[in-house]
């Protein structure tokens, strides 16, 4: 009930009466306004604490209202709702709210907090305000949700979605190794999400009939789970995908049960289920020796396989193979009347070993999923199986838990072909008249599985050639076992049938019976893929899941991608650039002059040098080598971190591009040592320098004086310094001579000699007649050498200057 105060200036009274309905004793509330005293409105008590309220929005509305001339009286009313004269239990609710209302009114700044904020407490505050204030007033009487049909309270908001909840471990834990049995449909949702509240009612429709089916249905609230829906994909709400195999798939088109149903027929694998007809339908039921599978099939007049028998396929695809028959298509005729099939009824049939007649037949007209799972297991294994792998080994002959839980295994160990195979009928046919619940049957190839054969059998003659029965109880997930073997090779005789028989009854009441105990080791699994078709299914998986990816995910989720793509493009594009600038500043740089010596001489030594190598000469820029000047000169040199080596090469104007050619092809191998700088120097330009530290290495280097007659002819081009600015030392590499097996510079060798000889090879025969690159020969090996610490140091008081 809601009053509206006059809009006009003139005085007005308005008398408001509350009489309570108590058992006792008659109260009464009066608020005068003081006006004309007219305008009685009984109200009943449970509106009591909305008409405070009204009173206190309403009067604020009306111009020259004086807070004084209001003549509350709240104190007739008080003491019948006073705990302590009233026994009712709502009294004391009554007597706090009576008070609370008369302390706003006679309040004038708690009635101005309660004027902007609506809420009378006493601890009022703008923040707390801030959180409540919406609340406060659609919860209680000022704005009703439901005119504009949102649900935003969450206590009002249909719990539905509770039961789906997940959380970060529980989809970790437990969905994800679900989904390899079942698929799962996941909402992403949130607070005030306009589109979530739209698409709720087909989603709680779509929900409710595919959990009964066997979907997973799960909801993931975004703003509660980030790290979930994080993990998912999810980047906006709402959101709804798949989730099969561990795989998650986005859900892309419009929010419709049609969409959704299609949407989760998608994520099953396609050949779940084979359409059979009166062509294939004996192939198909005799593939359950080379599957080791019962066989299923469901008659139904419906023309597309429904999602149900999908769904029971995906979950049962481990132990059965299933087919579909469409009643209604010409060509069944012949299967539907020799199994006597009604054709208004789905009917469910399971074949083993004998498909002539099904093991069990199931029908309904209304196929449930319950009866479908009880019905498929309680026929998950043949009637003998062959045990394959360990996981079936395991749930075939389960571990003992305790004496009323015994579970033995009878175990025909046979082999392959015909020679086996009447011991195996007659096996058989023992298996199907005596099966029971405590008693499981099962047969293995020797020959497939041998470790388990010569661990029963303790490889005894007179079953070489021949089957055994062999009775066992696992005892332990560690492969012990307590076991019993026929002392006589089975043949499948009445005699053999009376054996074993007479055994398992004896078994009943004497499990002492199974006196021999082994470890068994762990099956092979026979029916394994090879690991090149595995590779082969594995690559074409990632194909069409990045295929997928790139056709049907959002930008979001395609950046990580696009990132990776652009940068890698980036740096090709950019590492192409910085060699063609490169190469065009080297040929710039050098003179016509020697542009045309250096042709020369490359055009005579190309033979001999890729002779050498069959692989393509490296370019400069593979290798990162600079010219040691006096700029660079302390940087690279004097003030080098310790550990680090320079390694300069000491070449000419007219040796520099054949040089540093074999240069870069013999350290290319030793670039990636962060420890290892590549230098070149001019000898032309700084030859003082060189003499000056090679005479520190008189021993292996002498420096020929000056009255030498050779002095100025004197060629150091080719030599190789590793320079440890730290420490203060160098090796030297000496160029390989011709004749020379040596390679690298050995101590005491006749610098001298050698040294004329390279003079008068020099003024005898033109520069060109001998392969510069050859110098640099076994340089790789002198490199291996430094980087082992092997070869001679000579060491220097300081390092002299670059001029």
């Amino acid at each position: 009930m809601k009053l509206q105060a006059p809009t006009t200036h003139r005085a007005t009274n308005l008398h408001i009466s509350y009489q309570p309905r108590l058992p006792r004793a008659p109260s009464n509330l009066a608020l005068n306004t003081s006006r004309d005293g007219q305008g009685i409105h009984s109200l009943s008590g449970q509106l009591f604490q909305h008409l405070t309220t009204l009173i206190v929005k309403n009067f604020p509305l009306t111009p020259n209202l004086n807070l004084p001339s209001l003549n509350f009286k709240p104190f007739p009313l008080a003491p019948f709702r006073h705990p302590d004269k009233n026994k009712d239990p709502g009294a004391e609710d009554k007597f706090i709210q009576i008070s609370k209302a008369y302390e706003i009114l006679s309040n004038e700044e708690k009635r101005a907090n309660f004027d902007r904020y609506g809420d009378a407490g006493e601890s009022q505050g703008y923040s707390q305000h801030q959180q409540r204030q919406f609340h406060h007033f659609h919860e209680g009487f000022y704005f009703d949700e439901s005119f504009f049909h949102f649900p935003f309270n969450s206590e009002r908001r249909d719990t539905s979605d509770e039961k789906y909840l997940l959380h970060f471990s529980h989809y970790i834990n437990e969905i994800v190794p679900d989904s390899f049995k079942k698929p799962y449909l996941i909402k992403i949702t949130s607070d005030w999400c306009f589109s979530c509240i739209h698409i709720e009612p087909v989603w709680k429709e779509v929900a409710q009939e595919l959990e009964a089916l066997g979907v997973g249905i799960g909801v993931v609230h975004a703003g509660y789970e980030r790290r979930l829906a994080h993990h998912l994909g999810a980047h906006s709400t709402p959101s709804i995908l798949g989730l099969m195999n561990g795989k998650i798939t986005f859900f892309h088109s419009a929010v419709s049960r049609e969409n959704l149903r299609q949407f989760v027929e998608n994520l099953l694998p396609g050949n779940l289920v084979e359409k059979i007809t009166d062509k294939n339908y004996i192939r198909f039921l005799s593939n359950w020796k080379k599957e080791n599978k019962p066989h299923v099939l469901l008659f139904d007049h419906m023309p597309v396989v429904p999602l149900l028998y999908k769904l029971t396929a995906f979950a049962y695809r481990d132990y059965l193979s299933f087919g579909y028959v469409y009643v209604g298509l010409r060509g069944t005729e012949e299967l539907s009347s020799q199994y006597n099939i009604n054709v208004y009824t789905p009917t469910l049939m399971i074949f083993k070993e004998h498909i002539d007649k099904p093991a069990d037949v199931a029908q309904a007209r209304d196929m449930k999923k319950q009866l479908i799972d009880d019905f498929l297991s309680q026929n998950k294994f043949l009637m003998a199986a062959r045990l394959t792998n360990q996981r079936l080994f395991q749930e075939l002959c389960p571990v003992k838990k305790s004496h009323r839980q015994r579970k033995h295994c009878v175990v025909l160990l046979t082999g392959e072909g015909d020679k086996f195979a009447d011991a195996y009928e007659a096996f058989l046919t023992f298996a199907v008249a005596n099966t029971k619940d405590t008693l499981r049957f099962a047969h293995i190839y020797n020959d497939r599985q041998p470790e388990f054969a010569d661990a029963l059998l303790m490889d005894e003659e007179k079953y070489r050639g021949k089957s055994a029965v062999v009775i066992l109880e696992r005892r332990n997930n560690a492969g012990k076992i307590a076991y019993k073997t026929l002392e006589e090779a089975w043949q499948g005789s009445n005699e053999d049938n009376f054996i074993l028989l007479d055994l398992l009854d004896q078994l009943r009441t004497d499990p002492g019976l199974l006196s021999s105990e082994t470890v068994l080791a762990d099956l092979n699994d026979e029916l394994a893929p090879m690991f090149l078709i595995r590779w082969f299914y594995s690559t074409l998986d990632y194909i069409l899941d990045c295929w997928d990816s790139l056709f049907h995910s959002n930008w979001r989720e395609m950046m990580p991608l696009l990132s990776l793509l652009f940068s890698a493009l980036f740096i090709l594009f950019g590492t192409v650039i910085v060699q063609a600038f490169s190469d065009s500043s080297d040929t710039r740089d050098s003179p016509a002059s020697e542009k045309k010596d250096t042709t020369a001489k490359t055009e005579k030594n190309d033979t001999s040098f890729s002779k050498e190598s069959n692989s393509r000469v490296p370019k400069k820029g593979f290798v990162e080598v600079t010219e040691l000047t006096d700029i660079n000169y302390n940087s690279n040199l004097v003030r080098l971190r310790p550990g680090h080596m320079n390694v300069v090469l000491i070449l000419s104007n007219s040796t520099k591009t054949a040089l540093l050619q074999k240069f870069a092809l013999e350290v290319y191998t030793f670039t990636g040592s962060s420890s290892l700088h590549f230098s070149f120097l001019s000898l032309d330009k700084h030859r003082e320098w060189l003499e000056y530290l090679l005479e520190f290495a008189q021993d292996a280097a002498p420096i020929p004086n000056q009255y030498d007659k050779h002095f100025l002819e004197r060629d150091y081009t080719g030599y190789v310094l590793a320079l440890n600015g730290h420490k203060k030392y160098f090796c030297l590499f000496k160029p390989h001579r011709s004749g020379d097996e040596g390679g690298t510079l050995g101590a005491g060798e006749d610098y001298n000699s050698s040294l004329h000889t390279e003079a008068r090879g020099k003024s005898s025969c033109s520069p060109g007649s001998r392969s510069i690159k050859n110098k640099l020969h076994k340089l790789s090996f002198w490199m291996e050498r430094l980087l082992e610490g092997s070869l001679q140091r000579f060491y220097i008081p300081s390092w002299p200057a670059l001029d």
